[in-house]
């Protein structure tokens, strides 16, 4: 018989060990990445996106906002591991509420998902480009921010929206198809892992 203090325990090291799981996937992620050489500012084309939309999936709101937190701290406190670095100055990068926006993500997504034991394809596939709708929303105005305000380097809208949009949410709307399939066949794995703690 396990006692409710042991079964405590156990809950916080399976919820830690999810955590720091895809914490380091999306970590992984920033390094399997396009470059696309744009001004005022590259962009990158990654994995992380696809990483986040599993997390958001198959955790739950707590877990996956948790990984991406955890996965944000990491790369603030100084380990390089965002698309081009990592350390405080990041902050103040344009790109920067792209990284934001896979927080925010993965809440939504995580939260419609949250009490679905059996989430049809097609509800899965709309959490995805809600969260896909989140993160681009906070990067963009994140980007276009920034930018104009704090290191005052002017940009228009329609250069935010063709440089930080309109280059790379395609992709991304492909990997939301992608993951949608994996997290379909992993679920009821994970579904088991978290709910038997």
């Amino acid at each position: 018989m396990i006692k409710t203090g042991e079964k405590g325990t156990a809950s916080k090291a399976i919820d830690l060990t999810l955590c720091g799981f895809f914490a380091a996937l999306i970590a992984v992620g920033a390094f399997i990445r396009i470059e696309i050489p744009v001004e005022p500012y590259a962009m990158h084309f990654t994995l992380q996106w696809f990483f986040v939309l599993m997390a958001g999936m198959l955790l739950g709101k707590k877990r996956a906002t948790m990984s991406v937190c955890v996965y944000l701290m990491i790369g603030l406190a100084g380990v390089p591991v965002f698309a081009s670095g990592g350390g405080p100055a990041y902050l103040i990068r344009p790109t920067f509420g792209f990284l934001l926006g896979f927080a925010l993500a993965a809440f939504v997504m995580g939260m419609m998902m949250d009490g679905k034991r059996k989430a049809s394809f097609l509800w899965m596939l709309l959490t995805s480009f809600v969260g896909l709708v989140a993160y681009y929303g906070v990067g963009i105005l994140y980007f276009y921010f920034i930018s104009n305000y704090v290191i005052h380097m002017p940009v228009g809208w329609k250069l935010v929206l063709i440089n930080c949009c309109l280059l790379t949410i395609f992709e991304d709307a492909l990997l939301c198809v992608l993951a949608v399939i994996l997290s379909n066949r992993l679920r009821f794995i994970f579904q088991k892992l978290i709910l038997n703690q």
